[in-house]
């Protein structure tokens, strides 16, 4: 009666199995997924940047220079002004004035999550350029995403 009864269950070699085959798919995935979350987070700094540029370039139609002080400066200047779009999670912003008032440069700064260690600039003459990529400084002419060559 014992033999012809089969004990049900698996093995210690094939639970052995299961969890290399387990371990190699997660050091494949998670490498890929971390990279994939990092590019998704970028566009924001690229976007919100050349939202500025253009919203820049319409006050000075206005009044003929980007401001005086700081960037957007005049009294009545509109409420972008400070640069902390509401719906920024993973950047910072900021706008520096450059040849007294008459240029600037807006920097996007990674505050958050896997876009911290990006660095990009745009100037008043749509100059892009990425000053630190994933954490290492470089002075590429273009605005990085994947891999290191615009």
């Amino acid at each position: 009666m014992n033999q012809s009864r089969r004990q049900a269950g698996f093995t210690l070699m094939e639970v052995m199995i299961t969890v290399a085959i387990i371990g190699i798919l997660a050091a494949v995935a998670l490498p890929s997924y971390r990279e994939y979350t990092r590019r998704g987070q970028l566009p924001e700094a690229q976007g919100t940047l050349a939202d500025y540029r253009i919203k820049l370039e319409q006050y000075y139609q206005d009044r003929r220079r980007f401001g005086t002080d700081k960037c957007a400066d005049a009294a009545d200047a509109p409420a972008w002004r400070d640069f902390k779009p509401k719906d920024a999670a993973h950047f910072t912003f900021s706008c520096e004035l450059t040849a007294g008032g008459q240029g600037y440069l807006l920097t996007a700064t990674g505050a958050k999550a896997a876009a911290v260690g990006h660095t990009y600039t745009l100037d008043h003459d749509n100059n892009r350029k990425t000053t630190q990529f994933k954490g290492a400084g470089v002075d590429k002419s273009c605005w990085l995403v994947k891999g290191d060559e615009c």
